[in-house]
């Protein structure tokens, strides 16, 4: 069975040196509405460096009009201002400052600030619509709160009493989303009645908000974000699984925003190997567990919806030992036997890619682990905790195996780490 598994990687798997011999993958990948782009760790280099490589080809070539990420909306906000000329700010490092909150390094690191160099060099030398860089992930409740308040003062909306109303009732939770979780679940004390009616008021009058440079499309996204996050961190303490849903169906609803407002346009996500491949093909699936992935192909159409993920055999990353503690480039271990990264090592040690079709389908759907990591890490016991069993063929629609890869680099502020 391992020699015969071994030998199907042999036949499909194309090697690949530079972004030019992925072109046969991408070709079938541009023909999507959406590209997904995986990642199996939170801090590998090469997985950003080949994400953006691949992001630049669809844009250039194919006409793909933005990029949604595993981020925050208020900080990738302030980036895609950065990237299309609207802010004052001059360097990209200085936009990726906004990605204050931890896990910094996921965002405010050199290859991410590399992108959106290059992503505003592209813009200012084109005369359509610019390119776009959002954050679609669900964190961001006092972030998203404060900037509905401070962008209803401004337009001087009515509505902006009861924001501020909504604001002032989460804030002597002190921006401890754990806190407020306890609070609205275990105490029924929460903010739910004051954001609900914020909620119906700007549906009531966002038909008389100013149309400008993104402002509406800002607005609408920070209210879901607010709205959908209070659900999070009230199910965040009770029911983990439900979470999970919540999050991964609220970045399904941002990228909606996104996409009207681009008049169904074409788009590039980037997400974790959790979130863009198909759940329905893990484990996930016997926990009731949805993902962006899943419910992409569900509402898009498959044949709209192309996933890549990503894997390594080996290297280093950055991740912390608990969540909320210093980060720090540890080493990944040589993959795990029989695992999906352990077969496509001993297939040849080096970089390579297959694209998933209905003639080798079957040949990769067994079930088999796959290795994930994510902001949190143990090297040690990753076995029992890191591989996340997958039919790779139906999970993916392509795969792209780094065979060695090396850690993140944060950007440094006052000469220390972010």
């Amino acid at each position: 069975m391992k020699n015969e598994f071994v030998q199907h990687i042999k036949d499909n798997a194309i090697r690949f040196d530079s972004i030019d011999d992925l072109q046969p993958m991408l070709e079938k990948a541009s023909e999507a509405q959406f590209v997904l782009l995986g990642e199996a760790t939170h801090g590998t280099s090469e997985f950003y460096r080949l994400r953006t490589e691949i992001s630049k080809w669809l844009i250039e070539k194919k006409g793909f009009q933005f990029i949604a990420v595993e981020g925050d909306w208020p900080a990738c906000y302030e980036a895609n201002r950065y990237i299309k000329g609207y802010s004052s700010v001059d360097n990209a490092r200085d936009a990726l400052q906004q990605f204050n909150r931890w896990p910094t390094w996921m965002w405010a690191n050199e290859e991410v600030a590399e992108l959106l160099t290059w992503l505003r060099s592209y813009n200012d030398s084109i005369q359509k619509a610019k390119v776009g860089f959002y954050g679609i992930d669900i964190y961001s409740l006092w972030e998203s709160m404060q900037a509905v308040v401070q962008h209803l003062e401004e337009i001087g909306s009515p509505v902006a009493a009861d924001a501020r109303k909504a604001f002032h009732c989460f804030e002597p939770f002190h921006r401890e989303p754990q806190l407020y979780g306890v609070s609205a679940s275990l105490y029924g004390e929460d903010c739910l009645e004051e954001l609900l009616q914020l909620l119906d008021e700007l549906q009531k009058a966002k038909h008389n908000f100013p149309k400008d440079n993104e402002a509406t499309l800002n607005l609408q996204v920070n209210s879901i974000v607010a709205d959908n996050a209070e659900h999070y961190y009230r199910a965040m303490v009770t029911n983990d699984n439900e979470s999970w849903n919540i999050r991964d169906r609220h970045m399904v609803q941002a990228l909606d925003e996104i996409l009207t407002f681009y008049r169904k346009g074409k788009g590039i996500i980037w997400e974790h190997n959790t979130h863009i491949g198909d759940a329905r093909a893990t484990d996930m699936v016997a926990d009731g567990m949805v993902n962006v992935g899943q419910l992409a192909r569900e509402r898009y159409g498959r044949e709209n919806v192309y996933s890549i993920g990503f894997g390594t055999y080996e290297g280093t990353v950055i991740a912390a030992d608990r969540w909320g503690e210093p980060m720090k480039v540890m080493a990944v271990p040589k993959a795990s036997p029989h695992s999906w990264e352990a077969y496509l090592h001993e297939a040849g040690a080096f970089n390579k890619f297959i694209h998933f079709h209905d003639k080798n389908e079957a040949l990769f759907s067994n079930t088999m682990g796959h290795r994930a990591i994510g902001v949190t890490y143990n090297p040690h016991y990753e076995q029992y905790g890191n591989y996340v069993p997958s039919q790779l063929s139906k999970r993916y629609d392509g795969f792209i195996h780094v065979e060695k890869t090396t850690a993140l680099h944060p950007l440094v502020k006052s000469n220390t780490m972010l």
